[in-house]
């Protein structure tokens, strides 16, 4: 299967270098460019892509906003949302997860690893390294609640196990490694996954990672 993909970002460069990496590979075509968040939207709805690279602080239109507009809330668009940035995890980050990016990575990451990216998110996963998420429990420590409020009414509804998993994935950790983890098969482990995103009514594993430290869940350190 050919995986079609739009660059989104504000310096052209910057796309010519994304384009020259992904169309080395055979899997991977880029079907269009834009330079905006607004830009984005008219030409996912012209070319239908399948993932969206999409660079986070741009002029009309940030990257925020677009993700909202394509894979937000009540969208069900195939078009998937990997977030670009210079600028390491912020808050304009953390708000486009929110809004429905499948995951997050910095420019500066290794060619081999950004194609990977794109593979896994177009499948239908979500890319979210562990060291994305020791920095978002590091930064957002003091607005994460303390520990002494009641977890929300949702997680009640969450088996033991499906509590043990959903940490597990708030750490960054995959299947496979979840698997080892906890001593059981990888099949169980999606199956597992999967309760917790319909209990949750969430999109995907970024989503549930998200919930699991605004929740308290999760709690700074415990990575």
């Amino acid at each position: 299967m050919t995986i079609r993909v739009l660059l989104v970002d504000d310096q052209p460069l910057l796309r010519t270098g994304f384009r020259m990496i992904l169309e080395a590979e055979s899997d991977l075509v880029v079907v269009g460019e834009a330079g905006d968040g607004q830009q984005a939207l008219d030409q996912v709805r012209a070319l239908q892509p399948d993932v969206v690279l999409m660079d986070i602080r741009m002029p009309r239109m940030d990257g925020v906003e677009a993700t909202r507009r394509i894979a937000g809330p009540g969208r069900d668009g195939p078009a998937k949302v990997l977030v670009l940035t210079t600028f390491d995890l912020d808050e304009y980050v953390v708000e486009a997860l929110r809004a429905g990016a499948s995951g997050f990575l910095l420019k500066d990451v290794p060619a081999e690893e950004l194609v990977q990216a794109i593979r896994v998110v177009a499948d239908g996963a979500a890319m979210l390294a562990p060291s994305i998420t020791r920095r978002l429990l590091d930064m957002y420590a003091t607005k994460l609640p303390s520990g002494d409020e009641a977890p929300p009414q949702a997680l009640t509804a969450l088996t033991e196990r499906e509590l043990e998993v959903l940490r597990l994935v708030a750490r960054g950790l995959s299947n496979a490694e979840i698997a080892a983890e906890l001593f059981v098969s990888e099949t169980t482990v999606k199956t597992h996954v999967g309760h917790v995103l319909t209990k949750l009514q969430l999109r995907d594993r970024v989503q549930a990672a998200v919930y699991a430290y605004e929740s308290g869940l999760v709690r700074p350190g415990a990575l």
